[in-house]
């Protein structure tokens, strides 16, 4: 088991690197010029051409590179002379447009994305697992087919279909609830957690669809084998046999499926942090990309892929936790 943690560490450290020098490649292929972007519109080409020599543009792209992992590991300053930025490690560049390191501004979005995307998970886990388990159980009569259409429904509509037709019905058409826009935890806790009540159940009718379809399809492959028709002749109660048995020799799949799904939001929920006016991760990436601020959308993308790298490290070290008959070798 050591020997397994250290070879996929290992190997994740090497796809974080190779992660890195992708994306790096990849934002100086780009068209755009990042020193005429430091500026406005009215810059001189001499302005440009010395923004360039002192950000360090005009070095090779193995220097600029360096540069770029150094200032990760050991942070890094940004400018010359007068105009010196200092970024604190781990530095993934520095926003001019914003006037502020691009980690600072993650780190200050973040939390709002971790909640929006935890919170969903934990409704759509709860609801999709235990739907799909229900409609396992009871295969072919009319509770598992209104759970697989309602399922089959709900995975046909957008985020911000779905979105849209709550903040109707729930501020406008019934009057629920009163509409609470994103309020720092700080200063009201309660105005904090009705601002994201309605995101999260918009992610979770979403996923939940996906995945009481996955529970399902689990459960009944599962159900037919040997060792469970033994754990009831054994005189097991049904639900020691399908919760202990059924269910956790099924959850491989689930696990996966939701490590992944958890990193792809956490790296950013753009359509629904939109809709809601949440300032997460997302509406920072999709305000960058409006922006064309380059340091900003490279550290975004960065953090997204390294979110989806870190999940499947963890899922895979959660497969023999979950089912003994996984070994890590």
């Amino acid at each position: 088991m050591g020997t397994y943690i250290i070879r996929r560490v290992v190997a994740m450290i090497l796809m974080l690197v190779a992660l890195s020098v992708i994306v790096f490649l990849l934002f100086q292929a780009l068209p755009a010029d990042p020193a005429s972007l430091t500026c406005g519109k009215s810059c001189s080409p001499q302005v440009i051409e010395q923004n360039r020599i002192r950000l360090g543009y005009d070095k090779p792209l193995y220097v600029q590179y360096g540069q770029f992992v150094k200032g990760i590991v050991a942070g890094r300053t940004y400018g010359s002379g007068t105009q010196t930025f200092e970024c604190k490690a781990p530095s993934l560049g520095y926003s001019f447009n914003r006037g502020e390191c691009v980690t600072t501004l993650i780190k200050n979005r973040l939390p709002v994305t971790a909640v929006e995307s935890i919170g969903a998970l934990v409704l759509w886990l709860i609801s999709g697992v235990s739907i799909g388990v229900l409609a396992a159980l009871k295969r072919g009569r009319w509770p598992d087919r209104v759970a697989m259409g309602g399922a089959l429904i709900g995975y046909s509509f957008p985020t911000f279909f779905i979105g849209l037709v709550l903040q109707y019905f729930v501020f406008f058409k019934f009057r629920i609830m009163d509409y609470a826009s994103y309020t720092p935890f700080s200063d009201d806790p309660v105005a904090y957690v009705k601002a994201f009540i309605l995101p999260w159940i918009t992610l979770a009718l979403v996923y939940a669809a996906f995945y009481s379809r996955l529970t399902r399809n689990q459960m009944l492959e599962t159900l037919g084998e040997d060792y469970i028709r033994t754990a009831r002749a054994k005189g097991l109660s049904e639900r020691l046999v399908i919760g202990k048995h059924g269910l956790r020799s099924g959850l491989t799949p689930i696990v996966t499926a939701a490590g992944l799904d958890l990193a792809t939001l956490l790296g950013g929920v753009v359509i629904t942090e939109q809709i809601f006016a949440l300032p997460g991760l997302g509406s920072l990436a999709l305000n960058s990309v409006t922006q064309s601020d380059l340091p900003l959308i490279m550290g975004t993308v960065l953090l997204a892929a390294t979110f989806i790298i870190v999940a499947n490290l963890i899922v895979d070290l959660l497969y023999a936790v979950i089912d003994p008959r996984v070994r890590l070798v």
